[in-house]
């Protein structure tokens, strides 16, 4: 399984987690605000536990319209 694949697994089972939905429901190409039904701040939320698990610090200015499960996968994989 490519970096990525890897990467984005992990994010999407913890968001199923954080946010109680099941993991079968959330995809890749998702939007999570819409997906998950959550605002600005439990985004926030959700991404300060990302940069936890993974170790890394995610600048604002990389996140400026990420809005996707993929694309925050790639941005948090050209972090580690």
């Amino acid at each position: 399984m490519p970096a990525t694949d890897h990467t984005l697994d992990q994010i999407l089972d913890l968001a199923a987690t954080h946010f109680k939905v099941p993991r079968e429901k959330l995809s890749a190409d998702d939007d999570f605000f819409k997906t998950l039904g959550i605002d600005s701040l439990q985004a926030l939320d959700l991404l300060t536990r990302l940069e936890h698990h993974f170790r890394i610090e995610l600048p604002d200015y990389e996140l400026q319209g990420v809005s996707d499960f993929r694309t925050l996968a790639n941005r948090i994989q050209a972090r580690l």
